[in-house]
Parts: structure tokens; sequence; C-alpha cells
């Protein structure tokens, strides 16, 4: 395979904060799949033409995206779309003072659209009522042991694929317990990966119709689908229902309670709907989160060790 890279350059009109954009895509600071050098962000992916190594960086006013592999060409063809230019912000009005001072200094932010259904899935559902650094840790060791390396200079810096569904669908039991992903969350993965090229195809639908064809799925529920939405479909208004601590920063963000009630949360985001998850995302950005007081939940110890 050439070691030369395509490249496309971007102009959006507007500047473009790639590292910002696209962190909510990094599972953890050990994550194979996503490397951030610099100023620049390096991924490894599985497009529908093949694995491809993506390098994006900005330098004089434009986006410019180098890839390799059989899916560099359809990783490029994607970019703006990765970088937010799907993504319509015209709707939205803060009507809130903290959100207004985070959408000042988040104003180039934008809504990811990777058009990845699966890439998404994976780490949702190994994410799944388990600690962070649980989830993070079995998410590595899953794309270490089963997934492939990145191609062209993917792998000098040290960037992985995950693997393809049809791999996923083949993992033993014992594959997912060493990587320390039980069976709650690996049966509804390899479930997934059955109807992978079906779940793909809600990429050209409605969030609407894309949320329902997801939750169809047993073990996705309305976390897990905002999880695939706001990453894969590029939808602003995906809310992370059901999380350990996304509803209670949001209140405490904007009413000083530390509230745990997905029914209140939903009734404080609905002047905001459409743009729900541009809420969630802006207090995130802005570092707003309730103070703790309490241990932090530990991770679990039952699990064979790799």
């Amino acid at each position: 395979m050439s070691r030369l890279p395509q490249v496309r350059t971007w102009r959006a009109g507007r500047p473009v904060p790639v590292r910002q954009i696209l962190s909510i895509l990094r599972k953890g600071p050990g994550d194979p799949t996503f490397r951030t050098p610099g100023a620049s962000v390096w991924r490894g992916l599985r497009t529908p033409q093949g694995t491809a190594t993506l390098h994006v960086r900005t330098t004089a006013g434009e986006v410019v995206g180098e890839s390799w592999g059989e899916g560099a060409g359809w990783a490029l063809d994607h970019l703006p779309a990765l970088l937010g230019a799907d993504d319509d912000v015209s709707g939205f009005v803060p009507h809130h003072p903290v959100l207004e001072h985070a959408w000042r200094r988040h104003r180039d932010w934008r809504v990811t659209r990777t058009g990845l259904v699966m890439e998404a899935l994976m780490p949702a559902i190994i994410e799944q009522k388990v600690t962070g650094q649980e989830a993070f840790a079995g998410f590595r060791r899953i794309v270490h042991r089963f997934g492939e390396r990145a191609p062209g200079p993917g792998v000098e810096v040290g960037l992985w694929v995950q693997p393809a569904a049809a791999t996923v669908r083949t993992i033993p039991s014992w594959g997912w317990l060493r990587a320390h992903v039980d069976p709650a969350r690996s049966r509804p993965l390899v479930r997934a990966a059955s109807y992978a090229s079906n779940l793909e195809r809600t990429i050209e639908l409605g969030a609407v119709e894309a949320d329902r064809r997801l939750r169809a799925l047993p073990g996705i529920g309305a976390w897990t689908s905002a999880e695939v939405r706001f990453r894969a479909h590029g939808d602003a208004d995906a809310v992370s229902f059901g999380d350990y601590h996304v509803g209670k920063n949001i209140f405490w963000a904007l009413t000083g309670e530390a509230v745990d009630d997905d029914e209140r949360l939903a009734e404080l985001l609905e002047p905001w709907r459409g743009h729900r998850y541009r809420v969630q995302r802006l207090v995130e950005l802005a570092g707003l989160a309730r103070p703790r007081h309490g241990a932090r939940m530990a991770p679990r110890t039952h699990l064979p060790v790799r």
C-alpha cells in the first residue's frame, strides 16, 4: 500500500476547533483508535470501503485532511460532516446566562457526524452500567485483541481500528470476559453486530426513526441510542437520559440543584427541543459539574483478569 496519503483541504468560512469537535469520539485517555499529538487529531476508522487512517489539522484558516488505506476516499468525502458542516445552529437560542456564556466561548463548536453507527455503538454498549474506567479498559482490550492496526502511518502513531461487525459476531464468551465485558453487555453487542448493515442505514433516516430502529434491538435503550446518534448521526437533540452524571450536571448548571430525574430533566430541556444535546455538550465544554462529596464508584473486580 502506498505511503502517500490522499489529501483534502476544506475551508468552512469560520474557525474550526478540530480537537474540540472530535473530542467526543475519544474513549478515554488510552483510546487506541484516537490520538491527539500537538494540535492535530489522528483517527483509525472502519468505513464502508475499508479501513482508514485519518489525520486532521488546521493551517492558514483551512482544515487539511490526510488519509491512508482502502477507506481513505470515504473518510475525506465525509470530512466536512465529521467537523460539523451539517450541524444547523440557526434555531438555537441559549435562553440562560450559563448557556449564553458557554455559547460565547464555544461558538465555533459543532456537532460531529461520523456516519458510522457500529463505530459508535460498540463502545456505547460496553459503557452501559459500569464506571468509565472499566468501560474504557474493556474497549481497549477488545480493540487490541480483535481489531487491527490502522493503515499507513497509523502504525507509527500507535493507531488501531475497531473490529469489524463480522469479527464481533465471532468473539467467544471467554474473549469478552477476559476483556472484563460481562454477558449483559457482550450479548446485545453481538446481536447488534448481526444487524450491522441495517443499523448503518439508519444514517439516512430522520432522528425519530433512527432512534426507533436502534431501540428496537434488545439491550439498546434511550441512553445508548442517544450516545450513538449524537456521534454517528449528528443529532443535536439526542440527550443522554439515564446517564449517571449528565442529568445531575445539567440540572446543577442551570438551576443550582443536583437532581437525578429524567422526567424533570426533559421538562427543564424542553425550551431547547431540537438542540437539547447542544445544551448537554455546552455544559460539558464549560466544565460545569455538580460538587461531589461521596466516594467515586469503584470498578468491579469479580471478572477474570486478562
